[in-house]
């Protein structure tokens, strides 16, 4: 049967035993521990352009990159600032991931976690409270989550209030690049309707959403959204065109804007290839 047993707390900070170069190695040999999913180290000690060190950079399979610092003993705003900075760096560096910041400490007081839920939100952020138990001759670490990511949603998210086509009427003078290019998707894609939402208009199959593409009108000219994988392929094609594009890394699609009808049909078959290919993606059966 097994035995309960009180085990003896280590402060790291005032260990000899325990630099924070250990367990920066610890955490970056052994991602689990941290409790964040299946995540892949990249680089330790990673120098910034600003100066300074990132501590650790991991990545997951979702295309999401974990700027993590660590602190022994209690946070203090050196620290937080440090974490938000390295942060910034390599979003703006590496725009094509999404970015997450990752605090870790002994200790995360009262007074830096009213800091730290300031930013969240806005910028996405995660605090690990490190503790340090030693049984017999090892130190063992344990992590625990006090502060979670807030997740930034995509418009296709949003819970929003019903709504028709007379609201999308009453702010773009455009809907007819709408209606133009859904006509030529329901000849490959049949049995789709539009779904008028408060953000954005996407595509329902049996009353059920399904937004392999969805637009969002504007005043003037609509974006078209096509939900694929980002390709240097595809890129490539786009930048050869005469279309103003982005891919968005948060929702994971080709971003096109009509400014007028005529970008449309000059480069049909080149969207409709985008069209298909999220069609793939999404498992779209015809």
């Amino acid at each position: 049967m097994a035995k309960l047993f009180s085990a003896e707390k280590v402060s790291l900070k005032n260990n000899p035993e325990i630099k924070e170069d250990v367990i920066q190695q610890f955490i970056f040999d052994n991602p689990q521990v941290l409790g964040l999913g299946d995540l892949t180290p990249i680089r330790r000690e990673k120098t910034q352009p600003s100066g300074g060190r990132l501590d650790i950079l991991m990545g997951d399979d979702n295309d999401t990159r974990y700027e993590i610092e660590i602190q022994l003993g209690a946070t203090d705003p050196s620290h937080i600032i440090r974490t938000i900075e390295y942060w910034d760096n390599e979003r703006k560096r590496y725009p094509q991931y999404d970015h997450c910041a990752v605090i870790v400490a002994e200790e995360i007081t009262g007074r830096f976690m009213n800091v730290i839920q300031l930013f969240n939100g806005s910028i996405p952020l995660i605090a690990l409270q490190m503790q340090a138990t030693r049984i017999g001759d090892d130190i063992q670490l344990s992590f625990v989550k006090v502060l979670d990511r807030i997740s930034l949603g995509t418009d296709e998210e949003e819970e929003t209030e019903p709504t028709d086509r007379n609201y999308w009427e009453k702010k773009s003078s455009v809907l007819k690049y709408v209606d133009t290019i859904f006509k030529d998707v329901s000849q490959y894609a049949p049995g789709f309707e539009l779904k008028y939402n408060k953000f954005y208009i996407g595509l329902a199959k049996n009353g059920t959403a399904s937004n392999f593409i969805y637009f969002r009108p504007k005043k003037k000219f609509i974006y078209i959204l096509a939900k694929c994988p980002e390709t240097s392929e595809r890129s490539e094609m786009l930048d050869n065109s005469d279309l103003e594009w982005i891919y968005g890394s948060r929702s994971r699609a080709y971003r096109i804007k009509i400014n007028k009808i005529d970008e449309y049909k000059n480069n049909k078959t080149l969207i409709e290839s985008f069209i298909r290919d999220a069609m793939e993606h999404r498992n779209i059966e015809v």
